[in-house]
This record gives C-alpha cells, structure tokens and sequence, in this order.
C-alpha cells in the first residue's frame, strides 16, 4: 500500500500557507498565465518565487499548473514562461497539451511533468504512452472513472509511474472538463482558463411557435429533477479512504483554487487526519464522522462519490438546487496569541458580533466552542462588532491558539 500524498488548492499565498499548516503535503498553484483557473489570485513570479520557498521551508512540494490549450499565437510567450518559473525551482508541472510537452522537453529536458486530467486519461495503454514519449512521472486520471477502472490501470502500468485522483471539490458537467459551453455564451474560454461556469446557471425550456416573437413564448415547466440541468455536485470520498489506499493511488487531489481559505485548511486537515489514522493502522481504522463534519461546515454544493461507484450515463450527478450549502461563517485568520493575557489577535474576514458562539479550527482539529464575551479593537478599545473588511481585532480565548488558526 502506497501512503498517498494530501494535495491541496493553492489560489493565493494566504490559502498555500493555509495548506501547508493543516496538513498538505503538496500544493498546486499557476502563475499569471496559462494556468486553468484564471479568476483564482494566482502568483506573480516574485510572489511564486516566496510561494516555493515557504513550502520548500515546511517540507511540502509545489506544483505549477501549465495545462491550458495554448494557441500558437501564445507560444513565444510560453517559451519565455517556462524558464522563467523553472528558475524558482518547483517540484513539478501540470501539463495538458502535447505541445506544451514538447515545449518543456526543449526547454528544461529533465522536467518533471504531471499530465492533467484535461488530458482525459482513462487507460494503462494512453497512460504508458504519456510515460514513454513525454517522460511524465505522473498522470492525473480523468474525473469520469470508476475506482474498478483506477485499480485496473495501476496493476496495468509501470509502477514507476504515480496515479493522482481527484477525491474532493468540485466536478464538471463536461468530459475532464473539456466544456465549450463559456466560450460560446461569454466568449471566455473554459480551456484557457477563464470559465464562467455558465453549467451553474439556472435555465428555462420555451416552446417556440412559428411566426411569434420568442422573449414572449411562455416557458414549459420543468420535471422534477429541477433547472439546474447541468450544475454538477461536489466531490466528497473522505468515507472511502481504506478503498482509494488500497488502490495504490500515489496522491489524493483536492479541488478549489477559487475557493476560500477556511477551506483550503479544512479539506486538508480533514484528509491528513483520515490518512494518518488508515495508514498508521488500517487493521483498526474507523471512518470518524468528525471529518465529514468538517469538510461539511465549508461552501459547497450537494455532496456525493462522483464516478467512483456509478456510471456517468446512468448517474449524472447534478444538482436539483441553486447555489452552495452555506458554510459556517468564517470570522478571521490568528496572527497572534499572547499566553499571559489569553488573548487571540485576529485578522477579519467576516463580520463578528461579540456574543457569537465561535470555535477555533486547528491543525489538530476542531476546538471547543465558546462565546465571545469581549472583544477589542486594534487600540484595545471595546467593540460589539466587526465591520470593516482586513480590521484586526482582540477577543479571549479559553484555550491556546497559534498563528493561522482559524476562528469560523
């Protein structure tokens, strides 16, 4: 059995370190181009270049995604790109595209390359293929395969060769997210990066009739299944971890660049702590329903196993409402406690109200909660709320907290 790796979503510097301190033991991130999530924060070489070296620093790899499908116009600069980030020394690239491959092989010839989902691998033969002619080290299986399917391809393919599986966030209406959908109602381009998700929108059947103008024909009611014909549910297989060990899956892939910082640090805590505890004793490993708690309390849409235990054709997995199930709020990020006086120094995210019942998220768990009896301002004056975005607050704590704890 192979211990697989945590790796988590890295939008921005502060959900990397976020990652890094909940237990991740890589993160994935793009730079200010060619990445596949364009409305993500993204990192700026310099800030890329800080990025690494604080996960360098805490023992945890970084991958730079690269898995656009470039047009030849955008060549030259991606050939500038590529040494450009090669010199600040990440672990990896997630790539999609041939031609971006062979770009790599010219460039940096021992580069370490992941082939992305987007590459919609879904055979040891097309795997093989990716080792043998462009030297990946990794695959990223696509999203519509079974766990029979992944076990299959590993007993079928070098074991030199890592398999990565996404096992949390979000999933794609369309085949490894191969969507055409963006481009052509916003003309933004999902396989460049900049999807506007136009699968989550709410839409409405009109029967047209002949001769009369279409805004004006009444819509047809939908069955039961609801509008929402596309909007796909959320990936959660944190019950499954015993099967998806044993599969000899090399790394555990969570989604959600564009998601928030409480949950970069909470899909990551949830996960490492179900790992350790299977593979540290699989004999006596029992699913604990605190993880699933956690990973719960984050935005996210219906919850289910995707593809792992249905076929696409008979299940679909959308979703039969609007919008996300509501996280708890998320207050704010520690940036520092004082031992003597038990106060917690706070960074706001979210607007909180002094008599709010709160707890402390912690790379050991979930704390008690307690209620806010008082709180400061960053003068040490009594406040009842916290109103502005990024203001610095001070309330009590009944326990020890540490530096990026997370107060929700």
């Amino acid at each position: 059995m192979i211990k697989p790796e945590i790796l988590s979503p890295a939008g921005t510097f502060e959900k990397l370190k976020a990652a890094v301190r909940f237990g991740a033991d890589a993160v994935y991130l793009a730079g200010q181009s060619f990445g596949m999530r364009a409305g993500a924060g993204n990192f700026t070489l310099a800030e890329m270049a800080e990025a690494i070296k604080y996960a360098h620093g805490h023992g945890v790899k970084v991958y730079v995604t690269v898995n656009t499908m470039p047009r030849a116009d955008e060549y030259d600069a991606l050939k500038k790109y590529i040494p450009a980030v090669n010199e600040l020394k990440p672990d990896a690239y997630i790539v999609a595209d041939p031609g971006v491959m062979d770009a790599f092989h010219r460039l940096i010839p021992d580069a370490n390359l992941h082939v992305s989902t987007q590459a919609s691998i879904v055979s040891p033969e097309t795997a093989e293929v990716y080792m043998r002619l462009f030297g990946a080290k990794r695959v990223v299986l696509a999203r519509e395969l079974s766990l029979n399917e992944i076990i299959k391809i590993r007993k079928n393919t070098s074991p030199e060769l890592e398999l990565e599986v996404f096992v949390h966030g979000a999933m794609c209406v369309s085949y490894s997210g191969r969507c055409l959908l963006s481009n052509h109602f916003t003309g933004r381009d999902g396989n460049r990066g900049e999807c506007a998700q136009p699968c989550r929108w709410n839409y409405k059947l009109y029967k047209l009739e002949e001769g009369k103008d279409a805004s004006r024909q009444p819509g047809i009611e939908q069955t039961e299944d609801g509008t929402f014909i596309m909007s796909s549910r959320d990936m959660c297989m944190i019950e499954h971890i015993p099967e998806l060990c044993e599969a000899g899956i090399s790394s555990f892939k969570i989604e959600g660049r564009m998601k928030s910082t409480y949950y970069a640090a909470a899909t990551a805590l949830a996960y490492r702590q179900a790992v350790d505890a299977y593979c540290g004793d699989p004999e006596n490993y029992t699913f604990s329903p605190e993880h699933l708690r956690i990973l719960e309390s984050v935005t996210h849409r219906k919850y289910d196993t995707g593809y792992f235990f249905d076929k696409p054709m008979e299940d679909a997995k959308i979703v039969d409402e609007p919008g996300y199930i509501t996280e708890r709020p998320y207050y704010g990020i520690v940036s520092d406690y004082d031992a003597k006086t038990g106060f917690a120094k706070i960074v706001q995210k979210n607007k909180a109200v002094c008599g709010d019942t709160v707890r402390f998220l912690t790379p050991d768990g979930d704390k008690e909660p307690f209620r806010i009896e008082e709180m400061y301002d960053n003068e040490m004056q009594s406040i009842i709320s916290t109103p502005h975005p990024k203001m610095e607050f001070y309330i009590k704590t009944p326990y020890k907290v540490g530096e990026g704890d997370i107060l929700h």
